[in-house]
This record gives C-alpha cells, structure tokens and sequence, in this order.
C-alpha cells in the first residue's frame, strides 16, 4: 500500500515492494502515515524487488561506492543499511528508489543488532531525504525540538542524554504539543519537525540504545514558531535553576549539540555526496546563520537540570517572565 507522511515539512510518498520495508517504515513513522494519493507530495520513496544492482555502465565516478551522471547518483550500500540507493531530482520534487543488496555482513548485523538496523534503514528511507530536500528549501537540521508549553512556545535545546525528551514528554501530558523528538529543521523563524518515535526510559515499545524505549509522541505537530530559546544543562544543585543566557551562548549550543547528535553522525557524508552529484542545494547547511538567526531575535534561557524532578518547563518560563516584569 502506498502511504503519505508529513515530516520536516515535506509530504513523501512511501511505495514499498517489500512488506517488511512497509512493516519498518510504519513503525519509524510512530503512527504518523497517511493514505496516498495526496497532493503536495515533494519527496517520493520507492523500494523495489529487484537484486540486481542499478546499472551504472559508463559512469563516472563520484566517490568510494557512488556514481553520477546528468544530475542523477547512484549508492551503494547507503549508510550501511543494505540497500541501494538511486536519486532522482527534478526542479520540484525527488525521487529516491531504493534496492535490498546488503553484503553478507551487513545482512548478519542487520539480523543481530535490530535496534541498530532499524534506526539506519529509517534513516536511510526516510528521514535523511526528508532532511536533505528541505535544505533546498533553506531548512537545516536541527538537534532540538519546539513545544508550546503554556503561554510559551520554547526550542528546546540540549546534548544527547540531558533530559529534553522527559521535559518536552511532560509538556505533551500536561496537554501541550511538540513538533517532535530528537531532531527538526528548522530556517531561523520557524521549528518543523522531523517524525520519530519518542524514545523515554520506561515506556513499553521496543528497546533501543542506552536504556530507552519508543513510544508514540501523541501530541505531535507539524510545525511551530518559538517565542524563546531554552538550552538544557545538567548541574550538582538539587533544584532546577532558570536564568538569562546571551544570544551566542545559545546560538553555539545549538550549533554544537546538532553536529554531535548521534541521529545526525552520518547525514553530512548523505547531504554532501547527493549536492555533489546533483549540483542541488547547499554544499554545507548554513547551521550557525540559522542559529544565529533563532537566537539573536528571541529571549534565551538556560535551564539547569537538578537532581530532583524539575518543575514543568511552562510553569519555569512563566516565573521568568514575571521576573523579567519587575526589573
């Protein structure tokens, strides 16, 4: 069956010949698929049943498994997830048609290691050609999220493991939304999100890397413009503290915690390979004007996390405004 999502503010088609592909697109879209036809679509995914590998007689040469000719590249073992990949672009929209042919360790790791297979073939389907078209339209990722939490609605910024997933997932059940997880993009105004599962220590879906478990974000939205930019930290004091940081600290935060996010560690070998054979988009994402950009036109924060349970993010940044009211 052909589906629809809608993530980092692109629509993608998503035909699969393979219903385990189907099965594994599914679940990395956490609940979010939609059923096609559906107008708008700007990013097509195709996963045939061919074996073969796609034909690249004549050539030439891009890089080390990767070939290009009149704009178009092939890949061979894409991020080391076991397909092929061919790429397609037009002046409106891509197409990324891809083939199973994993070499005989791959085909092993990919049979012992789910969890670290399932995170590389979402990666390869879908998230990482969502993320690369929309940096054609100017969009960069971003290692961050946005959420309305009460009257405010923060970027929320931290390093992998410091706790914006429990923050954000407290806003969601406290009647709030988020535009995801983990990752988004975002153009220095607006935050759209890129759609994942939720991954929280003690939920019940499947078990993945450093302790956590999936679960659905069950108050997503597309997109969202945040009014402050809030970055995360982790201190020895008991209570959570919220002050006023400058605009470059949280500017470099955000630059800093993207290009280490362990979700992002292979998508700047992907975006440049594919700009290099089409000739399509920005050779390197402009991530520090874009930071810049959210930074130097909105209030920033910095949240140190304590060791006790910390108060909603919506209940600290309304105490910061009415500080800000007495000064």
């Amino acid at each position: 069956m052909v589906r629809v999502l809608d993530t980092a503010g692109e629509r993608l088609e998503v035909d699969s010949a393979l219903p385990w592909v189907a099965e594994l697109v599914e679940e990395g879209a956490a609940g979010a698929l939609g059923l096609s036809p559906a107008p708008g679509v700007s990013v097509f995914v195709r996963v045939d049943t061919e074996r073969g590998p796609f034909d690249t007689h004549r050539w030439p040469l891009l890089a080390r498994g990767a070939w290009t000719r009149d704009g178009e590249i092939v890949i061979e073992n894409v991020l080391t997830s076991g397909f092929d990949l061919h790429v397609r672009c037009s002046d409106v929209d891509v197409e990324f048609t891809y083939r199973w042919r994993p070499p005989a360790r791959d085909r092993i790791a990919a049979r012992a290691l789910r969890s670290r297979f399932h995170l590389l073939a979402r990666a390869a389907l879908i998230q990482y050609p969502a993320l690369w078209w929309a940096g054609t339209r100017n969009r960069v990722p971003l290692h961050a999220s946005a959420c309305a939490a009460g009257d405010s609605t923060p970027l929320v910024v931290a390093s992998s493991g410091v706790g914006r997933s429990t923050l954000v997932s407290a806003e969601v059940a406290a009647g709030g939304v988020a535009t995801g997880d983990n990752l988004a993009v975002g153009d220095g105004t607006t935050v759209w999100g890129l759609v994942e599962p939720l991954r929280i220590a003690g939920s019940e879906g499947r078990r993945m890397p450093h302790g956590r478990n999936e679960a659905p974000l069950t108050a997503r939205v597309d997109a969202l413009v945040p009014d402050a930019v809030v970055v995360l930290t982790r201190g020895m004091e008991e209570q959570a503290s919220l002050v006023e940081c400058n605009a470059e600290t949280a500017a470099r935060s955000l630059v800093t915690s993207t290009y280490a996010a362990g979700e992002l560690r292979r998508y700047w070998s992907f975006a440049a390979t594919l700009s290099a054979g089409a000739g399509v988009g920005a050779a390197h994402p402009p991530i520090t004007d874009v930071a810049a950009a959210f930074a130097g036109e909105l209030p920033c924060y910095s949240l140190m996390l304590g060791a006790e349970r910390a108060p909603r993010l919506s209940e600290l940044l309304a105490n910061a405004e009415v500080q800000e009211a007495w000064v």
